[in-house]
């Protein structure tokens, strides 16, 4: 892989959320890839993260990374995890590397992991709320676990001197303005308006959220098909605006130099 001018960067392999944007790949959905410095994380591999791996420009190569994250085991997350898995081993023939996992994606039921394929990384961590974790010159911290039908967590870490918050799928809950304290904030954004009784994030609980936690830019992410209807690029601005604060829409192949 080409080395990139930054040693601290993350790319964007896609920013769809929910069903049917990632069904119809409206969006691509393939997770965030995190540099840095000689490190190489992988947040998230959901559908078609390893044919975006391979179309970025330049072209990244999962035979490097070094720890694969899940924030939890829904398809639009986890699909592609076991063909990560492959490729960070390279095929089994080298056990390395960390995957990072809440406990139940790993539940019989569920096989997120296949049985196989868990033989093959150097280490398997289960991820537990508010605990320190690292992978070669990458460390990070879980939040609290958040409230979704499955186990899922946040992601804390620093890319040199700039706090970064990962905001995984959750309903709104006091409290988690100040569990995600940051500099910049990269949130999960599912619904424009609210939708009762689902469990993710509006437009809404956004700019109530970065009221309070004032981090000086915030990414948007994850989108569902609402928010594409509504142009996340304009709603960006539009909360830019009214909150006074750096809001920005993610785009497919989007990266971020620190």
């Amino acid at each position: 892989m080409a080395k990139s001018k930054s040693d601290y960067w993350i790319k964007f392999l896609g920013t769809a959320g929910a069903r049917f944007v990632m069904i119809r790949q409206l969006r691509s959905s393939g997770g965030l890839w995190i540099q840095a410095d000689d490190t190489r994380v992988l947040v998230d591999p959901g559908p078609g993260s390893l044919v975006r791996c391979s179309s970025s420009r330049p072209k990244l190569d999962p035979t490097t990374l070094n720890a694969i994250i899940l924030t939890h085991r829904h398809l639009d997350h986890a699909n592609d995890i076991n063909v990560m898995i492959e490729a960070m081993t390279e095929g089994g023939f080298k056990k390395r590397g960390v995957v990072f996992v809440p406990q139940d994606a790993l539940d019989p039921e569920n096989y997120v992991i296949f049985r196989y394929a868990r033989e093959f990384p150097g280490k398997i961590e289960i991820l537990k709320p508010h605990q320190a974790y690292a992978a070669g010159n990458f460390s990070f911290e879980t939040s609290g676990e958040l409230k979704h039908p499955c186990q899922t967590y946040g992601l804390k870490f620093k890319m040199k001197e700039t706090r970064v918050s990962i905001l995984s799928d959750t309903e709104y809950f006091e409290g988690l303005a100040e569990m995600f304290a940051c500099d910049l904030l990269i949130v999960n954004v599912v619904f424009f308006e609210p939708r009762p009784g689902i469990q993710h994030l509006n437009l809404g609980d956004i700019k109530k959220l970065i009221a309070r936690m004032e981090p000086k830019k915030t990414i948007l992410t994850h989108f569902g098909m609402t928010m594409l209807k509504a142009h996340p690029h304009e709603l960006a601005r539009q909360l830019s605006w009214e909150t006074g604060l750096d809001v920005e829409a993610a785009r497919d192949g989007m990266k971020l130099e620190f």
